[in-house]
């Protein structure tokens, strides 16, 4: 499987990119908020990559971050959900709105993209928390201090992103260290792009 493409951006419209490596031009399917993040055309471009196999196509899903990959790759495990509706969805919605949108079953949200009705949208929400209680992360708000002692229970807009963060599959002994020096007035989304940023940096 190709995990990641970096060379030139040689091509975007909307709905897909060509990124060529080594002489080779590949054309990859993705989302708006992905294009919005790519440098302008003839310069070096990374995406994180998903392949779809079809008996009659081999198609290339391209992402900005790994991030958006782990979206689309959870959006694309729920029934009813393909490619373009992922891709659709993600354009609407960025990851961390998505996992804010999925944790607050804010099916409106979902919505908005091209071609989720209500009934999809509530199906969404409710497979992808199932999938998250199943990994025994969504309830585990809890982490241990340095010094052993007693946990620490996030609380506010702290406790609601890392709940929001669970829905991407990270559990909060992996984020509430970066949160540590964060304003707990900031909002769920600024929290959880602060995080995402940070855990990218590391």
């Amino acid at each position: 499987m190709i995990y990641s493409l970096n060379g030139t951006l040689i091509h975007q419209e909307p709905g897909f990119v060509v990124i060529e490596c080594g002489g080779v031009g590949f054309k990859c399917l993705t989302t708006m908020n992905t294009m919005k993040a790519l440098p302008p055309l003839g310069e070096k471009a990374t995406l994180y990559t998903h392949m779809i196999v079809r008996e009659d196509a081999l198609e290339l899903c391209g992402f900005s971050s790994a991030s958006e990959l782990d979206c689309f790759r959870l959006l694309t495990s729920v029934s009813g959900v393909g490619a373009k509706v992922a891709v659709a969805i993600l354009s609407e919605l960025r990851p961390e709105q998505l996992a804010v949108a999925v944790s607050s079953s804010d099916a409106k949200a979902l919505t908005r993209a091209a071609g989720v009705g209500n009934k999809l949208a509530q199906r969404i929400i409710l497979e992808m928390k199932d999938k998250v209680k199943k990994l025994g992360i969504i309830n585990t708000n809890t982490v241990s201090t340095e010094n052993g002692s007693a946990p620490v229970m996030p609380v506010g807009n702290i406790a609601k992103a890392v709940s929001a963060l669970a829905v991407l599959g990270y559990t909060p002994d992996e984020v509430t260290p970066f949160m540590s020096g964060l304003d707990e007035n900031m909002t769920v989304e600024q929290i959880i792009g602060a995080t995402l940023r940070a855990i990218g940096k590391k």
